[in-house]
């Protein structure tokens, strides 16, 4: 009897222990699979985007991606209707024709925790006036004062424009002690940068105290590729979610795509052809009036353009106060023709043209970065070969180091230039036209246009800016140191999993603190 009731306590037991090891499974199991759902749930949010314009350098000061990917930040910015707002700094004041006064937001921190103050502030801009010529031309910077949150700028002279000069990229704030300002620059922005791989990519991560709320997304990684079809291809293979400037023949399969969509933007931007002044034969507007007749405006819109953009009459999109109210020239080959006549140009038994024993030929220089830009140049050969023009197509890396590098080199480029970034055309007459502008490789030098960006760097009133601008674009279009072809918009590829995100018409802010993905 007893044996029987032992047996069954046995049992039971055991019965009993392998409940319990079997719970204890299920539970660990239970907790397992809870876990792996909390960690796919607060998997980091990240997201590439692939640009076309290779970084040298992550310097703000040096180069535009600081403030682009979210690193850095001006005093002021611009909003989507070209108006200046505030950014690091609250508010202003201009106490005369020269004084700008500055409050300064209170609790911004750079990266590494330190306050901004207007000492960081002044410190900053005594930096970039020493490394960028081209900043410390546009800002004309006689004298700075700190004193707490309050920076006080005075200019060399009267200069209304100094307000919009600040949005430059280049004028961005930074913690100027830092080591490494090259690759790791400590700045204010929603991102702050960990790995920085010259012309490579950029490996940024949220910076959490960042003024304005902590960004939406932790990780955010920028590479570059110069190649417009190789970036439409990352796009829809998913390798970026974000593809700048891509070709407008690349975009049927991304258009059809129920995962990618397209975003075209009208830009502040014009691609042109450059003549560079000091080559003889471009010296005689009559030559360079018959390249003008040779661009067909409405053709490179639609058919390069897949009608992406709007065709040209001047520097200035023509939906901004101060552009040119003529209509775009028109394609006119014979015309052309006559002009090269009139400026002692004729054809040989090649059917060649040649003056004094020289044949035409000239030197057309491009790049890849902006994809329909060599489409234009192949365009522009072909029509002038029509007519007896050789002309012999370079395709180069770095465009404006070749165009100031190896100025004897070349006779033109297709070009391609923001002209009212800060919604004010200012800004390109100084660094495009006078002869010490920055955008300038083309050595133009008309003193008509001269004298009136003077006049307009000293004027106030904006309705007499606006027609002291519309003057010197009559002037432009009559000396023709430029053909401007047409006015492209910013096309973008984007997966739909990137959300409170659009490319902007100043191209200057891409990565903010709202970007979300999905």
């Amino acid at each position: 009897m007893f044996k029987k009731y032992f047996m069954f306590f046995v049992v039971l037991v055991v019965c009993i222990l392998t409940l319990g090891c079997n719970n204890q499974q299920e539970s660990r199991s239970s907790t397992k699979e809870k876990a792996s759902t909390e960690s796919t749930e607060t998997e980091d949010k990240s997201v590439t985007l692939l640009f076309s314009f290779a970084s040298k350098t992550i310097d703000p000061h040096q180069d535009w991606m600081g403030v682009r990917a979210g690193i850095a930040e001006t005093l002021v910015k611009i909003d989507g209707n070209l108006t200046i707002k505030p950014w690091l700094a609250e508010s202003w004041e201009q106490k005369d024709e020269r004084a700008w006064t500055f409050k300064l937001r209170e609790g911004i921190t750079f990266h590494d925790g330190t306050p901004v103050d207007a000492d960081a502030v002044k410190a900053s801009f005594e930096r970039v006036l020493s490394v960028n010529d081209a900043i410390s031309s546009s800002l004309k910077i006689e004298s700075m004062e700190a004193n707490g949150q309050e920076i006080t700028f005075v200019t060399e002279e009267v200069y209304p424009a100094f307000l919009s000069e600040l949005v430059h990229t280049n004028a961005a704030i930074i913690k100027v002690d830092a080591d490494n300002i090259s690759e790791r620059p400590i700045a204010t922005g929603p991102f702050k940068v960990v790995d920085f791989t010259s012309e490579s990519e950029v490996k940024l991560e949220k910076y959490p105290d960042y003024w304005d709320g902590s960004a939406k997304l932790d990780e955010v990684t920028i590479k570059f590729n110069s190649d417009g079809n190789v970036r439409a291809l990352a796009l829809q293979s998913g390798e970026a979610d974000i593809a700048y400037h891509l070709p407008p023949e690349a975009l049927d399969p991304i258009e059809s795509s129920a995962n990618l969509r397209v975003e075209s933007v009208p830009s502040l931007r014009v691609h042109f052809i450059l003549y560079n002044s000091s080559k003889p034969a471009l010296q005689d507007v009559k030559v360079r009036k018959a390249l003008d007749l040779l661009g067909n405006r409405p053709v490179m819109v639609n058919e390069i353009m897949n009608g992406h953009a709007t065709a040209a009459s001047g520097p200035f999109n023509p939906s901004l106060p101060f552009a040119s109210e003529l209509d775009p020239v028109s394609y006119d080959p014979a015309q052309a023709e006559t002009l090269l006549k009139e400026a002692g140009y004729e054809k040989n038994e090649a059917g060649k043209l040649e003056k004094d024993g020289e044949i035409l030929q000239l030197t057309l220089a491009t790049y890849q970065g902006r994809p329909e830009l060599p489409l234009m140049a192949q365009y522009l050969q072909a029509e002038a070969a029509s007519i007896g023009i050789d002309i012999n197509i370079v395709t180069v890396e770095d465009i404006d180091s070749y165009l100031w590098e190896q100025q004897t080199e070349w006779d033109l480029v297709t070009y391609s230039n923001l002209t009212a970034p800060r919604g004010d055309g200012g800004y390109f007459f100084n660094v495009a036209y006078l002869p010490e502008g920055s955008l300038n490789p083309g050595q133009i030098n008309i003193p008509e246009v001269n004298a009136l960006t003077n006049q307009l760097n000293e004027t106030v009133d904006l309705e007499e800016r606006i027609a002291l601008q519309k003057k010197a674009v009559g002037i432009i279009q009559e000396q023709l140191p430029q053909s401007f072809i047409l006015h492209p918009h910013i096309i973008v590829g984007v997966n739909e999993r990137v959300k409170n995100w659009s490319p902007g018409s100043e191209e200057y802010y891409l990565i903010t603190n709202s970007i979300d993905v999905e």
